[in-house]
């Protein structure tokens, strides 16, 4: 066989072979990802056994602490719906009522599982502008 034919053999078949490692790793990267979800979209529409991302702000009064365990309500941001969540793992330490919070959460009954070690919360930023003060 002729070099330069062997040459642009060898050139279209690793082309080819990126170009199908590069497709598998863009699908499998959009099709692991769970957008985050607010509580009334959970309970618009969560089904049972499904994960999703919930975020959203921990209702003042809710926290509870039974050993390991932890039982919290998280409202939307904006809105008055809530949905009970259920977690068991590691809790940041800026954890508290009032603050932001991403958590993985799976739906069970009327409420929510919260996948271990999932927790996380989001902290104020110094950066934001303050109501008042337009820079």
């Amino acid at each position: 066989m002729d070099p330069a034919r062997k040459r642009k053999v060898r050139l279209v078949s690793a082309l080819s072979a990126a170009l199908l490692l590069a497709t598998a790793l863009v699908y499998t990267s959009f099709s692991a990802a769970s957008p985050a979800r607010s509580p009334s979209q959970l309970l618009a529409g969560a089904q049972p056994g499904r994960s999703y991302q919930l975020t959203g702000t921990v209702v003042a009064g809710s926290v509870r602490r039974r050993g390991d365990v932890l039982d919290f309500r998280v409202r939307d941001r904006a809105g008055t719906a809530s949905v009970p969540v259920h977690y068991s793992g590691t809790v940041p330490d800026p954890f508290r009522e009032g603050r932001e919070v991403i958590v993985t959460v799976r739906r069970q009954g009327s409420g929510f599982i919260g996948e271990r070690d999932s927790l996380v919360t989001k902290c104020p930023s110094k950066f934001s502008v303050k109501p008042g003060k337009g820079y």
